[in-house]
Protein backbone atom coordinates (compact mmCIF):
# COMPACT_ATOMS: atom_id res chain seq x y z
CA UNK A 1 0.00 0.00 0.00
CA UNK A 2 0.89 3.71 -0.36
CA UNK A 3 0.10 7.11 0.89
CA UNK A 4 0.27 10.36 0.21
CA UNK A 5 3.12 12.57 2.46
CA UNK A 6 3.75 16.34 2.05
CA UNK A 7 6.28 18.83 4.02
CA UNK A 8 5.13 21.91 5.34
CA UNK A 9 6.82 24.75 6.64
CA UNK A 10 4.56 25.96 8.90
CA UNK A 11 4.92 29.82 10.30
CA UNK A 12 6.97 31.23 7.38
CA UNK A 13 6.67 31.75 3.51
CA UNK A 14 10.35 30.53 3.19
CA UNK A 15 11.17 27.16 2.14
CA UNK A 16 14.11 27.00 4.54
CA UNK A 17 12.27 28.76 7.63
CA UNK A 18 9.95 27.89 9.92
CA UNK A 19 8.82 24.48 11.32
CA UNK A 20 8.54 21.71 8.61
CA UNK A 21 5.65 18.84 9.87
CA UNK A 22 4.86 16.05 8.02
CA UNK A 23 1.06 15.80 6.76
CA UNK A 24 -0.47 12.32 5.84
CA UNK A 25 -3.99 11.92 4.60
CA UNK A 26 -5.29 8.65 5.32
CA UNK A 27 -8.65 6.83 4.18
CA UNK A 28 -8.78 5.64 8.26
CA UNK A 29 -6.18 5.96 10.73
CA UNK A 30 -3.61 3.29 10.67
CA UNK A 31 -2.85 1.52 14.05
CA UNK A 32 -1.31 3.86 16.78
CA UNK A 33 2.13 1.79 16.84
CA UNK A 34 2.37 2.02 13.46
CA UNK A 35 1.84 5.88 12.45
CA UNK A 36 4.69 6.08 15.37
CA UNK A 37 7.04 4.03 13.36
CA UNK A 38 6.26 6.41 10.71
CA UNK A 39 6.93 9.25 12.97
CA UNK A 40 9.63 8.31 14.51
CA UNK A 41 11.28 7.54 10.92
CA UNK A 42 10.17 10.73 9.58
CA UNK A 43 12.20 12.86 11.94
CA UNK A 44 10.68 15.67 12.08
CA UNK A 45 9.32 17.51 15.03
CA UNK A 46 5.93 16.33 14.48
CA UNK A 47 3.78 14.21 11.81
CA UNK A 48 -0.11 14.82 11.46
CA UNK A 49 -2.28 12.36 10.14
CA UNK A 50 -5.50 13.21 9.18
CA UNK A 51 -9.07 10.97 8.11
CA UNK A 52 -11.66 13.08 6.36
CA UNK A 53 -15.28 13.12 8.05
CA UNK A 54 -18.25 12.66 6.03
CA UNK A 55 -19.19 16.06 7.14
CA UNK A 56 -16.27 17.48 5.58
CA UNK A 57 -14.64 18.03 8.92
CA UNK A 58 -11.07 15.88 9.51
CA UNK A 59 -9.93 13.54 12.74
CA UNK A 60 -6.46 14.75 13.43
CA UNK A 61 -3.51 13.27 15.38
CA UNK A 62 0.08 14.72 15.97
CA UNK A 63 3.15 12.41 16.83
CA UNK A 64 6.81 13.25 17.53
CA UNK A 65 9.39 10.63 17.04
CA UNK A 66 8.75 9.41 20.31
CA UNK A 67 4.91 9.94 21.36
CA UNK A 68 1.56 11.02 20.44
CA UNK A 69 0.70 14.47 21.72
CA UNK A 70 -2.65 16.31 23.07
CA UNK A 71 -2.21 19.41 20.89
CA UNK A 72 0.40 20.81 18.37
CA UNK A 73 -0.02 24.00 16.07
CA UNK A 74 2.29 24.02 13.39
CA UNK A 75 1.30 20.52 12.21
CA UNK A 76 -1.84 21.96 12.53
CA UNK A 77 -1.39 24.36 10.54
CA UNK A 78 0.40 22.48 7.82
CA UNK A 79 -2.16 20.45 7.51
CA UNK A 80 -4.62 22.64 7.21
CA UNK A 81 -2.37 24.18 4.43
CA UNK A 82 -2.11 20.94 2.81
CA UNK A 83 -6.37 20.77 2.20
CA UNK A 84 -6.66 24.07 1.42
CA UNK A 85 -3.94 24.32 -1.45
CA UNK A 86 -3.59 20.21 -2.30
CA UNK A 87 -6.57 18.37 -1.08
CA UNK A 88 -9.26 20.99 -3.13
CA UNK A 89 -11.03 22.11 0.01
CA UNK A 90 -14.23 24.44 -0.40
CA UNK A 91 -15.09 27.54 1.70
CA UNK A 92 -12.16 29.11 4.03
CA UNK A 93 -13.09 27.10 7.24
CA UNK A 94 -11.91 23.74 8.17
CA UNK A 95 -12.83 22.02 11.30
CA UNK A 96 -10.71 19.41 13.46
CA UNK A 97 -11.97 16.98 15.99
CA UNK A 98 -8.62 16.19 18.33
CA UNK A 99 -7.69 15.05 21.74
CA UNK A 100 -8.01 18.78 22.91
CA UNK A 101 -11.56 18.70 21.29
CA UNK A 102 -12.24 20.88 18.07
CA UNK A 103 -9.79 23.09 16.63
CA UNK A 104 -11.09 25.47 13.94
CA UNK A 105 -8.36 26.52 10.91
CA UNK A 106 -9.96 30.04 9.06
CA UNK A 107 -8.24 30.86 5.97
CA UNK A 108 -7.87 35.08 5.71
CA UNK A 109 -5.62 35.83 2.72
CA UNK A 110 -2.33 34.42 2.54
CA UNK A 111 -2.73 33.70 6.63
CA UNK A 112 -3.98 30.85 7.91
CA UNK A 113 -5.99 31.60 11.75
CA UNK A 114 -5.87 28.58 14.09
CA UNK A 115 -8.73 28.76 17.25
CA UNK A 116 -6.93 26.86 20.34
CA UNK A 117 -7.93 26.35 24.25
CA UNK A 118 -5.53 28.94 25.90
CA UNK A 119 -3.82 27.41 28.70
CA UNK A 120 -2.06 30.09 31.08
CA UNK A 121 0.32 29.14 32.89
CA UNK A 122 0.53 29.73 37.15
CA UNK A 123 2.76 28.93 40.09
CA UNK A 124 4.59 25.33 40.48
CA UNK A 125 7.23 24.11 42.32
CA UNK A 126 10.65 24.49 40.20
CA UNK A 127 13.05 21.36 39.86
CA UNK A 128 16.46 22.28 40.75
CA UNK A 129 17.47 20.64 37.59
CA UNK A 130 15.32 22.93 35.39
CA UNK A 131 17.63 25.97 36.76
CA UNK A 132 20.62 23.71 36.34
CA UNK A 133 20.00 23.44 32.47
CA UNK A 134 19.96 26.76 31.75
CA UNK A 135 23.19 29.19 31.55
CA UNK A 136 21.63 31.94 32.82
CA UNK A 137 18.87 33.00 35.73
CA UNK A 138 15.22 33.29 34.68
CA UNK A 139 13.38 36.08 36.63
CA UNK A 140 10.00 33.62 36.72
CA UNK A 141 9.30 30.21 36.38
CA UNK A 142 5.51 29.06 35.83
CA UNK A 143 3.75 26.09 34.55
CA UNK A 144 0.98 24.90 32.46
CA UNK A 145 1.52 21.81 30.23
CA UNK A 146 5.08 23.15 29.68
CA UNK A 147 7.51 24.82 32.31
CA UNK A 148 7.08 28.09 31.12
CA UNK A 149 10.61 30.50 32.21
CA UNK A 150 10.30 34.38 31.41
CA UNK A 151 13.47 36.24 31.36
CA UNK A 152 14.13 39.86 31.31
CA UNK A 153 14.91 40.53 27.69
CA UNK A 154 15.14 39.38 23.67
CA UNK A 155 18.67 39.06 24.24
CA UNK A 156 18.55 36.86 27.32
CA UNK A 157 16.51 34.88 25.36
CA UNK A 158 18.85 34.90 22.27
CA UNK A 159 21.60 33.82 24.76
CA UNK A 160 20.23 31.10 26.54
CA UNK A 161 22.12 27.51 26.69
CA UNK A 162 20.37 24.28 27.10
CA UNK A 163 22.23 21.69 29.38
CA UNK A 164 20.29 18.58 28.30
CA UNK A 165 22.14 16.14 31.46
CA UNK A 166 20.24 18.61 33.91
CA UNK A 167 16.79 19.29 31.50
CA UNK A 168 16.53 15.57 30.66
CA UNK A 169 15.87 14.99 34.15
CA UNK A 170 13.12 17.13 34.25
CA UNK A 171 9.29 15.71 34.30
CA UNK A 172 7.59 17.68 31.33
CA UNK A 173 7.04 17.37 27.41
CA UNK A 174 8.81 20.71 26.85
CA UNK A 175 10.09 23.92 28.23
CA UNK A 176 9.05 27.54 26.95
CA UNK A 177 11.61 30.09 27.74
CA UNK A 178 10.22 33.83 26.90
CA UNK A 179 10.91 37.66 27.25
CA UNK A 180 9.24 40.77 25.96
CA UNK A 181 10.73 41.50 22.05
CA UNK A 182 12.23 43.80 20.64
CA UNK A 183 10.96 43.78 16.98
CA UNK A 184 7.89 41.74 18.08
CA UNK A 185 5.57 41.75 21.05
CA UNK A 186 7.56 38.62 22.92
CA UNK A 187 9.71 36.04 21.70
CA UNK A 188 10.15 32.84 22.96
CA UNK A 189 12.09 29.61 22.53
CA UNK A 190 11.09 25.69 22.72
CA UNK A 191 13.37 23.11 24.20
CA UNK A 192 11.55 19.41 24.79
CA UNK A 193 14.16 17.31 26.97
CA UNK A 194 14.44 13.86 26.46
CA UNK A 195 13.72 13.68 22.61
CA UNK A 196 16.06 14.22 19.11
CA UNK A 197 14.20 17.10 18.86
CA UNK A 198 16.36 19.29 21.11
CA UNK A 199 15.15 22.44 20.54
CA UNK A 200 11.61 23.04 18.29
CA UNK A 201 11.91 25.94 15.47
CA UNK A 202 8.53 26.95 15.77
CA UNK A 203 5.58 25.65 18.24
CA UNK A 204 2.12 26.69 18.10
CA UNK A 205 1.14 24.69 21.32
CA UNK A 206 3.14 26.90 23.49
CA UNK A 207 1.62 29.83 22.21
CA UNK A 208 -1.47 28.46 23.70
CA UNK A 209 0.26 29.92 27.18
CA UNK A 210 2.47 32.70 25.48
CA UNK A 211 -0.53 34.64 24.40
CA UNK A 212 -2.71 34.75 27.85
CA UNK A 213 0.67 35.44 29.56
CA UNK A 214 1.57 38.17 27.48
CA UNK A 215 -1.81 39.60 27.08
CA UNK A 216 -1.89 39.93 31.04
CA UNK A 217 1.59 41.40 31.16
CA UNK A 218 0.99 43.98 28.27
CA UNK A 219 -2.14 44.52 28.49
CA UNK A 220 -2.83 44.20 24.71
CA UNK A 221 -5.47 41.30 22.82
CA UNK A 222 -3.76 41.13 19.37
CA UNK A 223 -0.33 40.22 19.27
CA UNK A 224 3.03 39.89 17.72
CA UNK A 225 5.81 36.92 18.21
CA UNK A 226 8.51 35.65 16.63
CA UNK A 227 10.25 31.97 18.03
CA UNK A 228 14.34 32.74 17.88
CA UNK A 229 15.26 29.46 16.16
CA UNK A 230 17.78 29.37 13.78
CA UNK A 231 14.91 28.59 11.28
CA UNK A 232 12.62 31.62 12.92
CA UNK A 233 9.35 31.61 13.09
CA UNK A 234 6.27 34.43 12.62
CA UNK A 235 3.20 34.54 14.38
CA UNK A 236 -0.04 36.99 14.70
CA UNK A 237 -1.55 36.06 17.98
CA UNK A 238 -5.22 37.04 19.83
CA UNK A 239 -6.55 36.83 23.22
CA UNK A 240 -10.49 35.57 23.20
CA UNK A 241 -11.94 35.57 26.19
CA UNK A 242 -11.00 31.84 26.88
CA UNK A 243 -9.50 30.86 23.30
CA UNK A 244 -6.28 32.23 21.54
CA UNK A 245 -5.99 32.59 18.16
CA UNK A 246 -2.62 31.81 16.22
CA UNK A 247 -1.95 32.87 12.96
CA UNK A 248 0.66 32.03 10.78
CA UNK A 249 1.51 31.19 6.95
CA UNK A 250 3.10 28.08 5.47
CA UNK A 251 4.77 26.93 2.38
CA UNK A 252 4.79 23.81 0.86
CA UNK A 253 8.63 21.99 0.57
CA UNK A 254 7.98 18.28 -0.51
CA UNK A 255 4.95 15.68 -1.41
CA UNK A 256 5.41 12.21 -2.00
CA UNK A 257 4.51 8.75 -1.40
CA UNK A 258 5.42 6.15 1.47
CA UNK A 259 4.85 2.71 1.17
CA UNK A 260 3.86 -0.09 4.02
CA UNK A 261 3.12 -3.43 3.03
Amino acid sequence: MSFAIYTVNAFTNNPFGGNPAACCPLPAFLSTELMQALANQNNLSETAFFVKRADESYDLRWFTPEVEIDLAGHPTLATAFVIFTELGHSGDTIRFHTMSGELIVVKKGDLLEMNFPSRMPVDCDIPEDLLKGFNLTPKQVLRSRDYFVVFDSQKEVESVIPDFHFLNKVDTLGIIVTAKGDEADFVSRFFVPNSVIGEDPVTGSAHATLIPYWSKELNKTDLSAIQLSKRKGYLWCRQVNDRVIISGKAVLYAKGEYYID
